[in-house]
């Protein structure tokens, strides 16, 4: 009988310890994850690279208002993207479309969808910043749905100009317009007053939607409101606004009878023609993934991620 209780105990005994042990493990992890979620262990953060302040400095300094051609059907696929990604790092971001749409948001303009309809996208575009954003950014560009822009690039080429200068950047290309323009794909940055001339031309009438074809029917536009294009290569003369994507444009070949090659007001340089003597040093950095975005100093715009 004695046997009995003290096995009794025992198991009582038993249980009660390891209720508790059970008890103050799960009491301890809740705290813990508790702790973890509310970041009170603050852990340290990133460290910056050692050039984010000109960066950040460039940022204040540069003030661009970017503007992004898209149509409905693409809300959910593309421009969703662009619009968490390098939009982010401009001064202002806006998305036009033909319709408006409060939950994204995007600027309905009024028109159709379809190539026939880009130039008049543009002119309306360009129209409603001038009348609600002229005065809080210097600089405007217009990119489509499928781009992709480095800003910081971009911040450090428009800081050699100022904003009063009638200019525009972009990929220039040389036929049909005698001073050339810039190529609709590849994207293009106004500046301020280059901004203020082009609203103007079709106030004054100066300016006309002849046709669909928006790049060259800006680039007349520009020609007659005496805005200049800019030679926008870097300082060893390559090109800075690309049309195409970053793979076609490192792999790709042109044969003699090329349009692009007609079209390119500077040199096309081929990277595929460098590709034997700059595979190893490549490699032996990045990974090709990365390669194709970030490799190569010169992509200020990269096209269709």
């Amino acid at each position: 009988m004695c046997h009995v209780r003290t096995s009794w105990k025992k198991f009582v005994f038993g249980f009660f310890i390891g209720f508790l042990t059970t008890f103050f493990i799960v009491t301890f992890l809740k705290i813990c994850c508790a702790l973890e979620s509310s970041k009170l262990w603050n852990p340290k953060p990133m460290p910056k690279p050692d050039n984010s302040s000109v960066s950040e400095e460039l940022a204040h300094k540069v003030r661009v208002l970017c503007w992004v051609m898209t149509s409905p059907k693409y809300l959910k696929t593309r421009t969703i993207h662009v619009k968490y990604s390098w939009t982010r790092h401009c001064n202002i971001s806006l998305f036009m479309s033909s319709t408006s749409s409060d939950s994204f948001p995007t600027i309905g303009l009024g028109t159709k969808e379809g190539r026939s309809q880009l130039y008049w996208k543009t002119i309306r575009a360009f129209q409603y910043i001038h009348k609600h954003y002229v005065n809080q950014a210097d600089w405007f560009l217009k990119a489509d749905d499928d781009s992709y822009i480095v800003m910081e690039n971009l911040n450090l080429l428009l800081s050699n100009y100022t904003p009063d200068q009638p200019i525009y950047f972009g990929k220039l290309f040389k036929p049909f317009v005698k001073q050339g323009y810039m190529s609709g794909g590849a994207g293009y940055v106004l500046s301020k007053e280059a901004l203020k001339r082009f609203v103007e031309g079709f106030h004054s009438g100066n300016c006309s939607h002849r046709s669909s074809v928006e790049d060259l029917e800006l680039g007349h536009c520009m020609e007659i409101m005496g805005v200049a294009p800019v030679d926008t290569r870097d300082s060893k003369s390559r090109e800075t606004f690309h049309p195409f994507t970053p793979e076609f444009h490192l792999t790709s070949h042109f044969e003699k009878n090329d349009l692009y090659l007609d079209y390119s007001n500077y040199p096309v340089v081929e990277m595929i023609s460098l590709k034997k003597k700059r595979d190893s040093i490549m490699k032996s950095i990045l990974p090709s993934s990365l390669m194709q975005i970030w490799g190569f100093p010169m992509f200020l715009y990269t096209k269709k991620l």
